[in-house]
């Protein structure tokens, strides 16, 4: 009988210290049927979201592939530069608005990105991946508005909202 020894993470960054999780799925497979993204990490983090200063002190933990081209501000500041974000506009919404909304987990104190991200590399997490898994759904009325008001591909109608929608790992330029 071969045993698979599953491979354990540990963290220790500016909002996580001695935070360990253990990688259970393939990296980039084994994906819960209803959620299907377009984009993976490493492509969203070199189109450019998040003005560019999510994740900067996460490399760590994840591939250098990932950063080797990303979009992000130099460590030194807190500032989001919107126009290291594909659309040129600022989507995000400050943390203490995620927190206040409840979209926060103890386990991804930075939100859904960074439980994509460590969803992706294999984490698994039943009860919050199925939240994480319907927040992902409920984009779908954002890319209906896109649909309806815009032209397929005409970047320049509702570029804020696309670029809402490129957090989510959809690929809003395909719109």
């Amino acid at each position: 009988m071969v045993s698979k020894r599953k491979k354990l993470i540990r963290v220790n960054d500016k909002m996580q210290k001695d935070y360990v999780y253990e990688l259970s799925a393939p990296t980039g497979k084994n994906f819960d049927p209803d959620f299907r993204p377009e984009l993976s990490p490493r492509e969203m983090l070199e189109m450019g979201v998040f003005g560019g200063v999510y994740m900067r002190d996460c490399r760590e933990e994840f591939p250098a592939s990932w950063f080797r081209r990303a979009k992000l501000s130099p460590l030194s500041s807190y500032e989001h530069l919107r126009e290291l974000n594909y659309f040129g506009e600022n989507a995000s919404q400050p943390l203490s608005v995620w927190r206040k909304q409840g979209w926060i987990h103890k386990d991804d104190p930075r939100g859904w990105f960074q439980w994509y991200c460590r969803y992706y590399m294999g984490r698994r997490s039943p009860e919050e991946d199925r939240r994480q898994v319907k927040r992902w759904k409920a984009i779908a009325r954002h890319i209906a508005q896109v649909k309806n008001n815009c032209r397929v591909g005409d970047e320049e109608c509702r570029p804020r909202q696309r670029q809402a929608i490129l957090h989510w790992a959809y690929d809003s330029r395909r719109i």
